[in-house]
């Protein structure tokens, strides 16, 4: 009689890490980091390899996408994506992390009412010039701004442009408002409470914040932390965040020439003439590059088994 019962690993031995290539919609939740997002998704597949594309503060909850192996090739895509949020903005106080886990650094009893911000909004609306927190992951001289902030040093940082594509007023009772905001890359939620409450005369900050869309992915792509082990469909496509980018079928023997680094010569009359795309064979993800007069260039191979 054969004994078919799984052999026990030995005590201390660490599991196996294996390739996992894909892209995990987190619904991360507040009191997490993004670094320990990662670790934790990546210790529960077993990757091999893993990073998020875009910080989420620990205050903040929502869409933390995490690319798993071969899809950390396609985080810039994912990085220079729109984004959007719901936060809720607490009145008649500033902070010096412009969120609720700062200082207090200036009151007022003064309460906006709803008119007064809506009035606002189209002047935060559009191409504008914001000042990041002084609590942010910008470098200065080479350090993070956060960190010479916590020093106790005077953190002066410049003004940049950013685009926000919408900013309404979905709920006001009492000294709070609710917001949603589309935005593009480098938008700081924070600053917009912080500016708003400065422009209005009250003052504010984030009471709360949570993310609802990250380029292509949304909450219903999403799964949290004690989801990831019972939903096999969680891990998405790497080419999932490639989804604003037209792709193109190549033969077997183009996807060599690519994967070897080399351009291809792209025929037929639906093949475009010029811009990004991203190559596949027999379905599975080669590469991405730029056509330049009908030649494809390839910028980055992926390694998926064609």
């Amino acid at each position: 009689m054969t004994d078919e019962r799984p052999q026990r690993r030995p005590q201390g031995e660490r599991p196996k890490k294996r390739d996992v290539n894909g892209w995990i919609i987190l619904d991360k939740g507040v009191g997490m980091t993004s670094t320990h997002a990662v670790a934790v998704v990546k210790r529960s597949l077993l990757a091999k390899k893993a990073g998020h594309a875009g910080t989420l503060d620990p205050l903040a909850s929502g869409i933390l996408p995490i690319a798993l192996g071969e899809a950390t090739k396609t985080v810039p895509f994912i990085m220079d994506g729109r984004k959007s949020y719901v936060f809720t903005v607490a009145w008649g106080a500033e902070t010096n992390t412009d969120d609720a886990e700062g200082d207090v650094v200036g009151r007022t009893d003064l309460l906006p009412e709803p008119a007064a911000i809506e009035a606002l909004l189209p002047r935060f609306t559009g191409s504008i010039e914001q000042v990041p927190p002084r609590f942010s992951a910008i470098k200065i001289q080479g350090e993070r701004a956060y960190d010479l902030a916590r020093d106790g040093e005077v953190v002066e940082l410049q003004a940049r442009t950013v685009e926000i594509d919408r900013l309404t007023l979905v709920h006001h009772e009492g000294n709070r408002s609710v917001l949603e905001a589309d935005c593009g890359k480098g938008t700081y939620v924070r600053a917009i409470a912080r500016d708003l409450g400065r422009a209005i005369g009250c003052l504010g900050h984030i009471a709360a914040l949570r993310r609802t869309r990250v380029g292509p992915f949304t909450e219903s792509d999403a799964v949290t932390v004690d989801g990831l082990s019972t939903n096999p469909a969680a891990l998405r496509p790497v080419e999932s965040a490639l989804s604003d980018i037209p792709s193109v079928p190549v033969s077997r023997d183009m996807a060599g020439r690519l994967m070897r680094g080399q351009s291809i010569i792209l025929r037929g009359r639906e093949a475009p003439v010029s811009g990004k795309v991203y190559a596949t064979c027999s379905g599975v993800l080669v590469a991405v590059g730029d056509v330049e007069r009908g030649e494809l260039v390839p910028h980055r191979v992926f390694n998926l088994g064609v």
